[in-house]
């Protein structure tokens, strides 16, 4: 059987991880041939080309990043009226374009995870806590948020003392949070569940010469954030783990094309991970972001 792995692009750390997943869960289930592809750019064109070459070799299974949720679809549909399976992971399609999509967490869990590392971090008794976001009108962000208040009751200790909304910009990031820092002096925990924010709070913590006595949490890339974790501003922070979810792209496209029935409402197992449930809309959680600290840190860094 042989089971497409079309990343968003090429030579990414982020897909060729993705790939080391992929092809792990291939030897776990047997007689699985990986094809790992996609475009040299993240275009929806070049992914259209590599989708174009996987129908004329008429591969079993197709799982796609996808880099545009609409243009790939008449390629997409074309596959699936030729019996070919086809999900999309990370990045959706668009319905009409697939039978499933896996995402890689979803918003309870995201804001879920964000307030229980900051609880990891926070002293035990009682520790002020502030967000700093991306943009007001940024629609996940603002999912992750409301998540976040909806989980607060389970700690407690923890008070919600400030958001406030660093534009995914590096410099207006640190400057929020230097800023929050004078307005809340005994701020414990600042989450930032953006890749932008998180590094520039972290940077902004050492600057001021409190890391340590105040930690940074959220979202981030371990490329970006291992150097924070050794200065001691971040203790832990949280992503997908794109090994994980290349094997349960791999094993959830296998399985259907196998012969697992697959659509909204679906339960599907993906190995070692579990199973994933798919709502109405036919879009499932891999499960709870990945936590990244001091003892694994390093090693991803090296991947993404």
């Amino acid at each position: 059987m042989r089971v497409a792995l079309v990343a968003k692009s090429l030579g990414n750390g982020f897909f060729n991880a993705v790939d080391r997943g992929g092809d792990e869960a291939a030897r776990e289930l047997g007689h699985v041939q990986v094809i790992d592809t996609g475009p040299t750019s993240t275009t929806a064109e070049g992914q259209i080309e590599v989708l174009n070459a996987l129908i004329a070799q008429h591969v079993d299974a197709i799982a796609v990043s996808a880099n545009d949720p609409d243009a790939l679809v008449p390629t997409l549909k074309k596959a699936l009226s030729r019996g070919i399976k086809v999900i999309s992971f990370d990045s959706a399609v668009a319905s009409g374009g697939r039978l499933v999509h896996l995402a890689a967490s979803s918003d309870a869990l995201v804001g879920q995870t964000c307030v229980q590392l900051a609880a990891a971090a926070a002293p035990a008794s009682h520790a002020q806590i502030a967000i700093l976001s991306a943009t007001p009108t940024s629609t996940n962000q603002n999912a992750w948020i409301e998540a976040m208040k909806a989980a607060l009751p389970q700690y407690p200790q923890l008070e919600l003392v400030d958001t406030v909304y660093g534009d995914d910009l590096a410099d207006k990031s640190y400057r929020e949070a230097v800023a929050l820092l004078k307005r809340h002096p005994d701020l414990k925990v600042i989450i930032s569940p953006t890749s932008v924010g998180i590094v520039a709070a972290a940077k902004a913590l050492e600057d001021e010469g409190v890391a340590g006595k105040v930690l940074v949490t959220g979202l981030g890339l371990p490329s970006e954030l291992a150097g924070h974790v050794r200065a001691g501003s971040v203790k832990s922070f949280a992503l997908w783990n794109p090994l994980d979810l290349g094997y349960a792209a791999v094993q959830l496209a296998t399985r259907i094309a196998r012969g697992t029935p697959a659509g909204p409402g679906a339960t599907i197992p993906i190995g070692r991970l579990g199973e994933v449930h798919f709502d109405n809309n036919g879009v499932g959680p891999m499960g709870k972001p990945f936590v990244y600290d001091q003892s694994n840190v390093v090693d991803f860094a090296k991947l993404f």
